[in-house]
């Protein structure tokens, strides 16, 4: 009987114990300690600011990381290709994984991707290739078929005669894609003999002053054009300038791409007649994705590669939309690009 009761109260003794351990160990009325992991940071590089729709292109593309749960470190130059190396070059010394990058040269950032690689950081290419290194990814639209549809937009009004072909940034891979793709469409007609290539240049950083510059030394000569496929609405503006000095703004079927507002503008008013739309929120979006989805180690979706020169680069390719007057609200309007307003209250727009 007595053993029992020692028994019985050795557990007791431990029982209570035990007790005094958990509340002085871990008191019940304390929450237990959450350590948060800071949010993914992914840098972003903008290599030209020159056009409409890079500052649109930004704001989507921060509005999206955001709410993936991550932060944007941005940073930009207008095609300083030195800055935009140095700019590349901070943000690997910061520590982030992930950057994405709007080349200013296509051909001059192969060294700072080398040093990205050697630092584990992956490269993200943003509408514009970047050749001749180890490129993580590329998300764009697909430039050649780009270039078809501003070929397409002018043979739908005048398919036979002089053309001029008023191209990008030369040292800028799309320029040469976009030109690729349109001489795809115009090169059977060219070699049949409906079409001569009368005028077929550059315009050095996409500018449109040097667009207006080549193609007003043209007509200066006396010769005439009697169609222009422009490479963006840029370099379109720039044609339809030199054009309106010889009083044929209106008269010559003109393309571009990019949808800026005042390309929109001169479509109604009817001096240009084509641009090539493409959804900015759609590549935005894409490339967030593509990068919070390389932040946490995940291997992203593709739906093509593309060759840089060096490598197949794992791609994702959207689909441009040609747009005239005709379906300029059905596109443009109804995605909320632009507003009716904005585009059908000014269309003497000129520029």
């Amino acid at each position: 009987m007595k053993k029992s009761i020692v028994i019985i109260i050795a557990v007791l003794v431990v029982a209570i114990a035990g007790v005094v351990w958990l509340n002085v160990g871990m008191p019940l009325n304390k929450k237990p300690v959450v350590v948060k992991t800071p949010p993914p940071v992914i840098g972003f590089s903008l290599g030209t600011t020159r056009e409409e729709r890079w500052a649109t292109d930004q704001s989507l593309f921060t509005k999206r990381v955001s709410e993936l749960g991550g932060v944007v470190s941005a940073v930009g130059t207008d095609y300083d290709v030195t800055t935009q190396i140095s700019q590349i070059e901070n943000l690997i010394s910061q520590g982030i994984k992930v950057i994405v990058v709007v080349a200013a040269d296509s051909d001059k950032l192969a060294p700072v991707i080398a040093e990205a690689n050697a630092a584990g950081v992956k490269i993200i290419a943003y509408d514009r290739m970047i050749k001749n290194c180890n490129l993580d990814f590329y998300v764009s639209f697909d430039n050649v078929k780009v270039g078809e549809l501003e070929a397409q937009g002018v043979l739908n009004v005048v398919d036979k005669g002089n053309f001029a072909y008023v191209g990008g940034g030369p040292t800028d891979n799309n320029a040469l894609l976009v030109q690729k793709g349109s001489m795809n469409i115009l090169n059977p007609l060219i070699q049949k003999g409906d079409i001569k290539l009368v005028f077929n240049k550059f315009s050095d950083n996409w500018d449109p002053d040097v667009a207006y510059k080549n193609l007003k030394a043209y007509l200066d000569t006396g010769k005439t054009v009697d169609a222009i496929v422009a490479a963006n609405d840029g370099t379109a503006g720039g044609a339809i300038q030199a054009l309106r000095e010889k009083h044929l703004d209106g008269k010559v079927p003109v393309s571009g791409q990019d949808a800026e507002l005042a390309a929109c503008q001169r479509i109604v008013a009817g001096t240009q007649t084509a641009t090539v739309y493409k959804p900015f929120v759609l590549e935005a979006n894409e490339s967030a994705e593509v990068a919070m989805a390389m932040a946490k180690g995940e291997t992203p979706q593709t739906n093509s590669t593309v060759n840089n020169g060096q490598i197949d680069v794992p791609s994702f390719l959207l689909t441009p939309v040609l747009v005239t007057k005709d379906n300029m609200q059905s596109t443009i309007v109804k995605d909320g690009f632009h507003s009716y307003d904005a585009i059908y209250n000014k269309t003497t727009a000129t520029k």
